[in-house]
This record gives structure tokens, sequence and C-alpha cells, in this order.
């Protein structure tokens, strides 16, 4: 399976600080940002990973993580991404890496407090189809909200004003080889972005779309609130690395 970590984007929600570096190498408790989501995906024993990153420092991340050895790696691989097209554009830019295997997808700002490697080895064990991880949170309506009938998910929402459930999708999305055929699909949004709900969508409602839920403390880091929240969390319980 391979490992894909997204640290692009223009970070715009933390400006002005995010004027000058990268959001995802803004400093969370010791380390920077992307280190807890290439943390995670070692961690859950994924070694093949492509970082996809954008902006104006962009070589920064080359400077800091190298080839991934303090990670424990032997290579670590690197694309760009132009602009801000979304998350599903951004993985798109992994596909000749990526291949026929199993991908998984993290946002590269977000951060876990526990393993995920079960929640891993379970979509490996998967024939076909994808996986997400979801959280139940107080404030859903800020992120894809997933409508749950038993134990079945039979739609997710981004941002709803009236969410369907106090469950969160979180950022890791597990997809199968179809998933290129999907984006290959997909209409950009009304935000002109390919939005990753879409694809999450598209298993749905294939009935492929296979789901966790987190334990332990999860958060973003995309907003000054979340950003301290994270910061905080980290130095009060640690992660699974830290």
């Amino acid at each position: 399976m391979k490992g894909v970590v997204l640290a692009g984007g223009l970070g715009t929600r933390l400006h002005p600080i995010t004027k000058v570096t990268n959001k995802h190498l803004l400093p969370i408790y010791r380390k920077p940002m992307v280190y807890y989501p290439i943390e995670s995906l070692v961690d859950a024993g994924i070694d093949d990973i492509m970082l996809v990153t954008g902006g104006n420092n962009a070589g920064e991340f080359l400077r800091l993580l190298q080839n991934g050895k303090e990670f424990g790696l032997t290579h670590l691989n690197y694309t760009y991404q132009e602009g801000e097209g979304g998350i599903a554009e951004a993985l798109a830019l992994c596909r000749d890496f990526v291949d026929n295997d199993k991908v998984l997808v993290i946002l590269g700002d977000n951060i876990f407090q526990n393993s995920i490697r079960d929640h891993v080895e379970a979509f490996a064990r998967q024939e076909r189809g994808a996986r997400i991880l979801i959280k139940e949170v107080e404030d859903p309506e800020r992120f894809g909200v997933p409508r749950l009938d038993g134990d079945r998910i039979v739609e997710i929402i981004e941002k709803p004003t009236d969410p369907p459930s106090s469950y969160s999708v979180t950022g890791i999305y597990c997809y199968d080889s179809q998933v290129w055929d999907v984006i290959d699909g997909l209409e950009p949004s009304a935000r002109n972005e390919l939005e990753i709900t879409d694809v999450n969508n598209f298993y749905v409602n294939q009935g492929s779309m296979e789901y966790s839920v987190l334990e332990g403390w999860w958060t973003d880091a995309g907003t000054f609130e979340s950003l301290k929240k994270a910061t905080e969390l980290v130095a009060e319980t640690g992660t699974v690395k830290a």
C-alpha cells in the first residue's frame, strides 16, 4: 500500500503567518506539523510515501524532510500542485506513483493521537472499495458529515448547516485503484475544485465504502483555533510517536 501526504494549499485561514511559509511547516508543540502525518503512516507500516506540496515554499519541505531518514524511510517522494485545485486534484498527481496499488491519503494538517495501524490493516483486507475514518465531534458542520443507516454510510454531506449525524469524516481516505477513474469523471465544484467528498460519495453509491470509528482524539490544524488546540493536545497527551 502506498501513502500520500497532502501538504499543499495556500493556508489563507492562517494569514498573515502563512504569507511567508507553508501551513504544514508551522510548529505543533515540538515538531513541524507535517511530521505528524508522516509518522502516522510509518507507524502503520506504510513506508512508500509521496508528499504533495505547492506554493512558494515547496523547497523548504525538501530541506526539512530530505529523503525521510529521520522517519526510518530510505526514500521520500515529492510532487508539486499548482494552485488550489482541491484534494482530489492533488491526489491525481500521484497516479503514476501509486499505480495499481491501494493508497492511503492523509491530510497534512490532521493529527491523530493513536495509531491508525488497525484501520490500515482492515483496509488491506478489503477486496475492493474505499475506507474512511469517522469521529464524533462537537462541531460536525465544519467537516464532511456521514449520514448513517445502521452500520452503513448512505451519504456524505460537506459542511452541512443541519448535520445528519454528530460524526465527522477525518482527513484519512483509503482507496483502491478505481479512484483514478473516479477522479477522471469529476466536475469542478462551485469552488472550482475537485472535491474529495464527491470521490467518497461515488464509493458510497457503489456500496463499497467501509468505515471505522476512530478512538482517541483527532484534530485538524488549519485555523488559529484548531492550531492552538492541536498544540495543546499534543503537549498534554502526545501522539503515537511523541
